[in-house]
């Protein structure tokens, strides 16, 4: 691979992560940025790639937009017909039950006109008298053939003595139906399967909410764990025991806002008392470890979403499934630094929740 077309990737990266950022800050410039985003797709699909797969970059930038997209007029919208296009691909390629609004896009409905060849009269004429003369053949043939036949063969023996030998003298349509039939009947049960064993991984179970750290401390005995009392809004306070002692102070983390899993089953970390999960990404290694940070405008306790997900969360969630063990190994930051499952942003009212760790394991 080239320098130069390393480096026009890097470029296309930092154009959209630059992007985000303007348009999540600027306040009464959205359309106007909306307007370059529609011109610059007025020549492609999708953002960046192959022309046609969905990078990281629609993900990120689709999730940003969102929110200002879906408050505009449908009147307002006409003005961006490429953003419009390229949204509807992405909330119907990621999937259509989505947790998150739909962008209504009226679409032209092409109706190919018809045109039925009118037949001859005398043509018709001709082919009817035809038909029925060959019909009166056919008819005056099948006649003259079923009166040779002896009359024991007009009807097969009945076999009593083995009734399994009556069954096979089925038709070839009606043995194809039975096959089908039975085949139906597998098929039933197999997507029952496959269904389970995907609720299990689906992380609409999960119950993810903005919070605020109002207080943090040292565990009293544990040096490698820090406790917080985190606001959740209306009055929903909890205490979390996170191990993260090892990378931030007490004081980093006074009046930060975070994202946790508020519906896992609480439980004592070294005698205390712990009812959550504050979500953290970190480096491969393992060396920089940092709690996810929502966007500016998130409100506390406003639950995360990801489009292609939807589904109510479990109350608490039950450890013999093992539930997080099979969801958290699909959650990463991408290489902007959003938070993402299977690719899909961690999505509040405000945008997509960040880290400054890219391309980072989050749990």
């Amino acid at each position: 691979m080239s320098s130069h077309i390393v480096n026009s990737s890097q470029d296309e990266v930092k154009k959209w992560v630059k992007f985000c950022s303007n348009f999540t800050a600027s306040d009464g410039k959205q359309h106007a940025l909306l307007d370059n985003l529609n011109q610059d797709l007025s020549q492609k699909s999708v953002l960046s790639g192959d022309g046609f797969k969905l990078s990281a970059a629609d993900n990120d930038v689709f999730a940003t937009v969102h929110p200002f997209v879906i408050r505009v007029s449908d009147s307002e919208l006409q003005k961006y017909p490429h953003v419009l296009r390229w949204m509807d691909y992405i909330q119907n390629t990621v999937g259509s039950g989505t947790t998150l609004q739909k962008i209504n896009v009226v679409k032209s409905v092409f109706d190919p006109p018809s045109h039925p060849k009118k037949a001859d009269k005398g043509d018709a004429e001709s082919s009817l008298k035809k038909a029925i003369s060959g019909q009166k053949t056919a008819d005056k043939s099948n006649g003259s053939a079923d009166s040779k036949k002896p009359a024991g063969e007009t009807k097969p023996p009945e076999n009593k003595e083995n009734p399994t030998a009556a069954g096979n003298n089925k038709t070839s349509g009606e043995k194809k139906k039975e096959k089908e039939k039975s085949a139906g009947k597998t098929a039933e049960k197999a997507p029952e399967k496959v269904a389970d064993k995907e609720s299990e991984c689906n992380i609409s179970v999960l119950n993810i909410q903005v919070g605020l750290i109002r207080k943090a401390w040292k565990h009293p005995s544990a040096d490698s764990l820090l406790v917080e009392e985190i606001d959740l809004g209306d009055g929903n306070v909890r205490q979390v025991v996170s191990g993260l002692a090892k990378y931030c102070s007490p004081d980093d983390l006074t009046n930060r806002h975070v994202v946790l899993i508020t519906n896992v089953k609480p439980g004592k970390l070294r005698d205390v008392m712990s009812a959550g999960l504050v979500l953290c990404a970190s480096t491969e290694d393992h060396t920089a470890v940092e709690p996810l940070i929502p966007p500016e405008g998130a409100k506390i306790g406003e639950r995360i979403s990801f489009a292609g997900f939807d589904g109510k969360p479990e109350d608490v969630l039950n450890p013999k499934k093992k539930q997080l063990d099979k969801i958290t190994p699909h959650l990463r930051t991408d290489e902007n630094g959003i938070a993402t499952f299977k690719g899909v942003p961690f999505t509040t009212s405000a945008g997509p929740c960040r880290s400054s760790i890219r391309n980072g394991n989050v749990k």
